[in-house]
């Protein structure tokens, strides 16, 4: 009793054992394990983009994205998406788990995280911010909006460029993304929806008659949103950071397939489906129920035990019938039922 008191958690039986680690064990290491990979991936590529500018701004302490965009990516933008990621991500789920143990072994061989994993986390980083900075830049170089007016403006390829990246950020989380539920799409749908509404409320002619100082950029996000350049923008860059991503794990799946890809792929085909529930009859019984009660109730009748007795069941087995005039002479025997037949 001390161990368990002391400790932090604790069971019953050990039979408890076999589903705390092949279920709930399993699914909070791959958990945490997507986590730090997609915690890297999002910082990584965030802080590369300010590094590709710099050689394009001098390496002066100017910024590639707006000063409250910094402020609000990990903070707002992009917390509650890994969250919801973490607590319900399944990539099997639990009777599948304990259907094929063998599922814990990648866990015990440190594959889902180690030192390769985040070479490769770092690569894709790499990668997604060269795409995330040239291609944003390449489009706005000299461009011209619809009027004729210049568009190639610090705010605007601001805006460009950190709104390409929350795109590609929330499609890697996508992906990564096993099990979806309500609250994964209320998480990744709202985030979008927080960015937009943030940035264009930041951008109002009400914040700049308010607060002149801190928000000049007057008319920034609904005149370059209103561009169809844009758009196209980013589109392509959404494109060329996700489409060699999705076509590496195709191929990979069906080269070298893990553990977990050929389980999840028989678990779509061959899904086991749960026994269907027996409804259970229950008998009468004369026997009563009764324990304690305010009220004298069947007190008596359970003291004296007069119920726990079987009496045997006694039924006339003869009966004399003179209704008929066939039989007005001669009694007329019945048999009951109950009654057993005389041997000869």
């Amino acid at each position: 009793m001390q161990a368990v008191l002391s400790s932090d958690y604790s069971f019953a039986q050990f039979r408890y054992l076999q589903r705390l680690l092949l279920v709930h064990g399993r699914w909070s290491y791959i958990r945490m394990c997507k986590f730090l990979g997609y915690f890297f991936y999002k910082n990584f590529t965030f802080t590369l983009v300010q590094f590709w500018y710099a050689f394009f701004c001098g390496f002066s302490a100017q910024t590639v994205y707006e000063d409250w965009f910094i402020t609000f990516y990990n903070m707002v933008y992009t917390a509650l998406p890994v969250l919801g990621m973490c607590l319900f991500d399944q990539d099997v789920n639990d009777r599948w788990s304990l259907y094929h143990p063998q599922l814990y072994t990648p866990g015990q061989k440190n594959q889902y995280f180690n030192k390769k994993a985040f070479v490769s986390c770092v690569m894709h980083s790499c990668y997604s911010s060269l795409i995330l900075f040239f291609i944003p830049w390449a489009s706005m170089h000299d461009t011209v909006r619809d009027d004729g007016k210049e568009i190639a403006d610090y705010q605007s390829f601001a805006l460009l460029a950190q709104t390409c990246l929350l795109i590609v950020v929330y499609t890697q989380l996508c992906l990564d993304t096993y099990y979806w539920t309500a609250v994964n799409h209320f998480f990744v749908w709202g985030s979008m929806v927080a960015y937009f509404s943030i940035t264009l409320t930041m951008c109002s002619n009400g914040m700049f008659y308010m607060f002149t100082s801190s928000f000049p950029f007057i008319g920034t996000t609904r005149n370059s949103l209103n561009q169809p350049n844009v758009w196209l923008t980013i589109f392509l860059t959404f494109l060329l950071c996700i489409l060699p991503v999705v076509a590496f794990r195709f191929i990979f799946i069906q080269l070298r397939p893990t553990i977990n890809d050929k389980v999840r792929y028989k678990m779509r085909t061959e899904e086991l489906t749960a026994p269907a529930p027996r409804r259970l009859r229950r008998r009468r019984s004369t026997r009563s129920g009764y324990a304690f009660s305010h009220s004298q109730g069947y007190g008596d009748l359970v003291t004296s035990r007069k119920f726990l007795i079987k009496r045997p069941l006694k039924m006339t087995a003869l009966f004399t019938q003179t209704d008929s005039s066939i039989f007005q002479n001669q009694p007329q025997h019945y048999r009951t039922i109950a009654e057993e037949p005389q041997s000869p």
